[in-house]
Protein backbone atom coordinates (compact mmCIF):
# COMPACT_ATOMS: atom_id res chain seq x y z
CA UNK A 1 0.00 0.00 0.00
CA UNK A 2 1.07 3.57 -0.41
CA UNK A 3 0.90 5.78 2.34
CA UNK A 4 0.10 9.05 0.53
CA UNK A 5 -3.15 7.84 -1.02
CA UNK A 6 -4.48 6.55 2.15
CA UNK A 7 -7.00 7.95 4.68
CA UNK A 8 -5.89 8.08 8.57
CA UNK A 9 -8.97 5.50 8.86
CA UNK A 10 -7.56 3.10 6.68
CA UNK A 11 -4.03 3.18 8.00
CA UNK A 12 -5.50 2.78 10.73
CA UNK A 13 -7.11 -0.36 9.79
CA UNK A 14 -4.25 -1.97 8.32
CA UNK A 15 -1.74 -4.61 9.85
CA UNK A 16 0.70 -3.26 12.18
CA UNK A 17 2.81 -6.26 10.67
CA UNK A 18 3.39 -4.87 7.30
CA UNK A 19 7.13 -3.13 6.62
CA UNK A 20 7.15 0.39 6.48
CA UNK A 21 9.35 0.85 3.30
CA UNK A 22 11.01 4.16 3.30
CA UNK A 23 13.13 5.13 -0.28
CA UNK A 24 15.93 7.23 0.11
CA UNK A 25 17.38 9.33 -3.03
CA UNK A 26 18.56 12.64 -4.04
CA UNK A 27 18.30 15.26 -6.38
CA UNK A 28 21.87 15.84 -7.29
CA UNK A 29 23.99 16.77 -10.74
CA UNK A 30 24.64 13.61 -12.82
CA UNK A 31 26.78 14.40 -14.98
CA UNK A 32 25.81 16.05 -18.57
CA UNK A 33 23.77 13.45 -19.29
CA UNK A 34 21.29 12.19 -16.69
CA UNK A 35 18.71 14.37 -14.70
CA UNK A 36 19.51 15.61 -10.90
CA UNK A 37 17.05 13.50 -9.98
CA UNK A 38 18.41 10.31 -10.94
CA UNK A 39 18.81 8.69 -7.47
CA UNK A 40 15.22 9.15 -6.51
CA UNK A 41 13.85 8.05 -10.03
CA UNK A 42 15.31 4.99 -9.78
CA UNK A 43 14.78 3.53 -6.17
CA UNK A 44 11.54 5.11 -6.18
CA UNK A 45 10.89 2.94 -9.17
CA UNK A 46 11.96 0.32 -7.53
CA UNK A 47 10.13 0.98 -3.87
CA UNK A 48 6.82 1.12 -6.03
CA UNK A 49 7.31 -2.26 -7.93
CA UNK A 50 8.23 -4.18 -4.98
CA UNK A 51 5.08 -2.65 -3.17
CA UNK A 52 3.05 -3.39 -6.05
CA UNK A 53 4.48 -7.32 -5.38
CA UNK A 54 3.24 -7.11 -1.51
CA UNK A 55 0.65 -4.52 -1.23
CA UNK A 56 -0.33 -6.44 1.91
CA UNK A 57 3.23 -6.69 3.37
CA UNK A 58 4.24 -3.03 2.19
CA UNK A 59 3.62 0.51 3.54
CA UNK A 60 5.04 2.55 1.30
CA UNK A 61 6.44 6.31 1.72
CA UNK A 62 7.18 8.65 -0.62
CA UNK A 63 10.80 9.20 -1.34
CA UNK A 64 12.90 11.21 1.06
CA UNK A 65 14.74 13.05 -2.11
CA UNK A 66 16.73 15.36 -0.05
CA UNK A 67 20.21 13.46 0.61
CA UNK A 68 23.00 14.15 1.94
CA UNK A 69 24.89 15.38 -1.44
CA UNK A 70 27.55 17.96 0.31
CA UNK A 71 29.65 15.66 -1.99
CA UNK A 72 27.80 17.30 -5.57
CA UNK A 73 27.46 21.09 -4.18
CA UNK A 74 30.29 22.16 -6.81
CA UNK A 75 27.88 21.96 -9.64
CA UNK A 76 24.64 24.12 -9.99
CA UNK A 77 21.36 22.48 -9.16
CA UNK A 78 22.71 20.32 -6.75
CA UNK A 79 20.64 19.97 -3.19
CA UNK A 80 21.69 18.48 0.13
CA UNK A 81 20.66 18.20 3.55
CA UNK A 82 22.82 18.21 6.64
CA UNK A 83 23.72 15.13 8.20
CA UNK A 84 21.51 15.27 10.66
CA UNK A 85 18.97 16.81 9.24
CA UNK A 86 18.95 14.10 6.83
CA UNK A 87 19.11 11.48 9.56
CA UNK A 88 16.70 13.41 11.48
CA UNK A 89 13.64 12.86 8.88
CA UNK A 90 14.30 9.00 8.30
CA UNK A 91 14.22 8.92 12.27
CA UNK A 92 10.92 11.22 12.53
CA UNK A 93 9.06 8.83 10.04
CA UNK A 94 9.38 6.30 12.39
CA UNK A 95 9.07 7.95 15.48
CA UNK A 96 5.91 9.14 13.60
CA UNK A 97 4.52 5.75 12.92
CA UNK A 98 5.79 3.70 16.23
CA UNK A 99 2.99 5.25 18.47
CA UNK A 100 0.10 3.51 16.36
CA UNK A 101 1.86 0.34 16.43
CA UNK A 102 3.64 -0.08 13.50
CA UNK A 103 7.37 -1.75 14.37
CA UNK A 104 8.95 -3.33 11.20
CA UNK A 105 10.97 -0.67 8.97
CA UNK A 106 13.06 -0.84 6.30
CA UNK A 107 15.11 2.61 4.21
CA UNK A 108 15.68 1.34 0.83
CA UNK A 109 18.31 3.14 -0.28
CA UNK A 110 19.71 5.26 -3.88
CA UNK A 111 22.00 7.03 -3.28
CA UNK A 112 26.15 6.40 -2.15
CA UNK A 113 26.09 9.41 -0.05
CA UNK A 114 23.22 8.31 1.99
CA UNK A 115 24.45 4.96 3.06
CA UNK A 116 26.62 6.00 6.32
CA UNK A 117 23.74 8.23 7.75
CA UNK A 118 20.93 5.56 7.14
CA UNK A 119 23.18 3.08 9.07
CA UNK A 120 23.79 5.59 11.91
CA UNK A 121 20.37 6.24 11.64
CA UNK A 122 19.11 3.21 11.75
CA UNK A 123 21.81 1.86 14.59
CA UNK A 124 19.98 5.13 16.63
CA UNK A 125 16.35 3.83 16.42
CA UNK A 126 17.41 0.41 17.39
CA UNK A 127 18.94 1.86 20.21
CA UNK A 128 16.26 3.64 21.17
CA UNK A 129 13.65 1.23 20.22
CA UNK A 130 14.91 -2.32 20.66
CA UNK A 131 12.22 -4.34 19.88
CA UNK A 132 11.73 -2.99 16.69
CA UNK A 133 12.68 -4.62 13.76
CA UNK A 134 14.81 -1.83 11.36
CA UNK A 135 17.16 -2.69 8.27
CA UNK A 136 18.80 -0.68 5.53
CA UNK A 137 20.11 -1.58 2.35
CA UNK A 138 21.04 0.09 -1.28
CA UNK A 139 19.20 -0.86 -3.98
CA UNK A 140 21.96 -2.05 -5.87
CA UNK A 141 23.17 -4.54 -3.18
CA UNK A 142 20.19 -6.92 -4.67
CA UNK A 143 21.96 -6.64 -8.11
CA UNK A 144 25.51 -6.58 -7.62
CA UNK A 145 25.93 -9.98 -8.95
CA UNK A 146 23.75 -8.86 -12.10
CA UNK A 147 25.91 -5.51 -12.50
CA UNK A 148 29.17 -7.74 -12.62
CA UNK A 149 27.64 -9.78 -15.10
CA UNK A 150 25.67 -7.57 -17.78
CA UNK A 151 28.08 -4.22 -17.38
CA UNK A 152 30.19 -4.34 -20.82
CA UNK A 153 32.91 -2.13 -19.32
CA UNK A 154 36.09 -2.75 -16.83
CA UNK A 155 34.14 -0.97 -14.34
CA UNK A 156 31.83 -4.39 -12.70
CA UNK A 157 29.87 -2.44 -10.09
CA UNK A 158 27.88 0.77 -9.71
CA UNK A 159 29.74 4.20 -9.28
CA UNK A 160 28.11 7.41 -10.48
CA UNK A 161 26.24 8.53 -13.72
CA UNK A 162 27.85 5.26 -14.67
CA UNK A 163 26.75 2.65 -17.24
CA UNK A 164 24.15 0.87 -14.88
CA UNK A 165 23.11 4.55 -13.77
CA UNK A 166 22.81 5.80 -17.36
CA UNK A 167 21.29 2.08 -18.45
CA UNK A 168 18.30 2.07 -15.61
CA UNK A 169 17.57 5.77 -16.64
CA UNK A 170 17.32 4.35 -20.32
CA UNK A 171 15.23 1.72 -19.60
CA UNK A 172 13.14 3.56 -16.52
CA UNK A 173 13.07 6.99 -18.41
CA UNK A 174 14.53 7.13 -22.00
CA UNK A 175 13.60 10.50 -22.78
CA UNK A 176 15.10 12.02 -19.83
CA UNK A 177 18.77 10.57 -21.15
CA UNK A 178 20.88 13.35 -23.01
CA UNK A 179 22.14 11.31 -25.73
CA UNK A 180 24.41 13.29 -27.61
CA UNK A 181 26.22 14.27 -23.80
CA UNK A 182 27.32 10.21 -23.13
CA UNK A 183 31.03 10.49 -21.85
CA UNK A 184 33.17 8.06 -19.75
CA UNK A 185 34.50 10.12 -17.05
CA UNK A 186 36.36 9.20 -13.78
CA UNK A 187 40.01 10.17 -11.99
CA UNK A 188 41.76 7.55 -10.01
CA UNK A 189 44.39 8.46 -7.59
CA UNK A 190 48.14 7.05 -9.00
CA UNK A 191 49.22 4.70 -6.89
CA UNK A 192 46.05 3.23 -5.77
CA UNK A 193 45.13 4.39 -2.18
CA UNK A 194 42.72 3.24 -0.08
CA UNK A 195 39.68 5.00 1.74
CA UNK A 196 40.14 8.11 0.61
CA UNK A 197 37.30 10.65 0.77
CA UNK A 198 37.15 12.93 -2.38
CA UNK A 199 34.21 15.41 -3.87
CA UNK A 200 33.13 14.86 -7.16
CA UNK A 201 34.49 17.11 -8.80
CA UNK A 202 37.67 16.18 -7.95
CA UNK A 203 37.26 12.68 -9.03
CA UNK A 204 35.80 13.67 -12.17
CA UNK A 205 35.55 16.13 -15.02
CA UNK A 206 32.26 16.17 -15.77
CA UNK A 207 30.47 14.91 -12.92
CA UNK A 208 29.99 11.08 -13.84
CA UNK A 209 32.38 8.21 -13.14
CA UNK A 210 32.23 5.15 -15.06
CA UNK A 211 31.22 3.77 -18.71
CA UNK A 212 28.27 5.34 -19.36
CA UNK A 213 28.82 5.53 -23.55
CA UNK A 214 27.57 1.78 -22.98
CA UNK A 215 24.93 1.86 -21.20
CA UNK A 216 22.06 0.19 -22.71
CA UNK A 217 18.06 -0.03 -21.74
CA UNK A 218 18.54 -4.01 -22.10
CA UNK A 219 20.83 -3.96 -19.38
CA UNK A 220 18.87 -1.36 -17.32
CA UNK A 221 16.14 -4.16 -17.04
CA UNK A 222 18.22 -6.57 -16.45
CA UNK A 223 19.24 -4.55 -13.25
CA UNK A 224 16.16 -2.98 -12.37
CA UNK A 225 15.00 -6.68 -12.25
CA UNK A 226 17.22 -8.12 -10.03
CA UNK A 227 16.69 -4.99 -7.33
CA UNK A 228 13.09 -5.46 -7.81
CA UNK A 229 13.53 -9.25 -6.98
CA UNK A 230 16.01 -9.24 -4.34
CA UNK A 231 14.66 -6.38 -2.44
CA UNK A 232 11.30 -7.60 -3.00
CA UNK A 233 11.98 -11.27 -1.04
CA UNK A 234 13.81 -9.14 2.02
CA UNK A 235 10.07 -7.47 2.53
CA UNK A 236 8.43 -10.70 1.75
CA UNK A 237 10.54 -12.33 4.98
CA UNK A 238 10.53 -9.57 7.16
CA UNK A 239 6.69 -8.76 7.23
CA UNK A 240 6.60 -13.10 7.43
CA UNK A 241 8.63 -13.11 9.97
CA UNK A 242 12.35 -14.34 10.15
CA UNK A 243 13.83 -15.81 13.00
CA UNK A 244 17.77 -16.08 13.97
CA UNK A 245 19.14 -19.58 14.23
CA UNK A 246 22.34 -20.74 15.17
CA UNK A 247 25.85 -21.86 12.67
CA UNK A 248 25.47 -25.44 13.84
CA UNK A 249 26.63 -27.97 16.35
CA UNK A 250 29.99 -27.45 15.52
CA UNK A 251 32.53 -26.98 17.93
Amino acid sequence: MKLQNLTWPEVDAVSRDMVVLIPTGSLEQHGPHLPLFTDSLIVTAIAEAVESNLPQKVLLTPTLWLGASGHHLAFPGSLSNDFDSYMGAIESIVESLLPHGFHRFFVLNGHGGNTDPNGVAARKLKAKHPNITIGQSGYFVYCEQVIAEVLSGPLKKMRHACEAETSLILHLHPDLVRKDKLRDDGLVPEPAIQGLVHHLDEQTEQGSFGYATLGTAAKGETIFNAAVNGTTADMDAIASGYVLTGFGSGN
